[in-house]
């Protein structure tokens, strides 16, 4: 069922008037009440493609399921949740060795110019339940630790990492620049850490960081990316 269901998805694809933007980005239409998300890969070393929603266009995504074949040259995705239409989408894609990247995201536009089947009650896809990383503060290529806060000039921030047991680790209490690398030996060892930060003096986010081991991706996980973020 959930290779018919991918592949009628693929022949409306190429039957759609309107074309499908390329990853990172992504095409998010509203066709006959149903939402979908679609786009063409350019990538040839893709691992996980998880397609997220939200009702806020910057926070609180979940993560509502995953693509079967991430090779695919045009793939989508189908979310025929009642509500859908006034939440936002983005997808979170991962490669091979470790990397990922999220998109920016988007909120459906109408489309008068295609069907799609009801899908409601099918299994279209696998909910993958990958451990999706925060936007602040992530591992980059060579697995170092990535802090990324946009108005570090402009305002005070505090970050706090632990390890998974909450026994702190340690604590930068100026952050002056907007983009910081730390080297992984500060954390130690490989695995999952917690952190906090603190914007003015408030939490804005309180959640975790993974650390692979060298040559090692970033495994699957029973957390499925929800943050309590600001």
């Amino acid at each position: 069922m959930r290779n018919l269901i991918s592949l009628i998805i693929l022949l409306i694809l190429k039957q759609l008037a309107f074309s499908q933007d390329t990853l990172p980005k992504i095409s998010v239409n509203n066709i006959s009440n149903k939402i979908l998300i679609s786009w063409t890969n350019p990538f040839t070393s893709l691992t996980t493609i998880n397609i997220q929603r939200s009702f806020d266009s910057t926070k609180n995504f979940s993560t509502i399921g995953s693509v079967l074949d991430v090779k695919n040259k045009k793939n989508g995705f189908v979310d025929a949740q009642t509500s859908a239409s006034k939440m936002f989408y983005r997808v979170f894609i991962s490669f091979e060795g470790g990397t990922y990247m999220f998109s920016d995201s988007y909120r459906p536009v109408i489309e008068t110019t295609g069907f799609l089947p009801d899908v409601k009650n099918s299994n279209q896809t696998v909910v993958n339940t990958w451990f999706v990383p925060s936007k602040r503060i992530y591992t980059g290529r060579d697995n170092n630790v990535i802090i990324s806060l946009a108005e570090a000039m402009e305002k005070k921030y505090v970050v706090k990492f632990f390890e998974e047991t909450g026994t702190l680790l340690f604590e930068l209490k100026k952050i002056a620049e907007p983009w910081i690398i730390l080297d992984k030996v500060n954390f130690v060892h490989a695995g999952m850490f917690n952190f906090q930060i603190y914007e003015d003096g408030n939490l804005i986010e309180s959640y975790k960081l993974y650390i692979p081991k060298e040559g090692k991706p970033v495994p699957g996980s029973s957390e499925q990316g929800k943050q309590n973020s600001k």
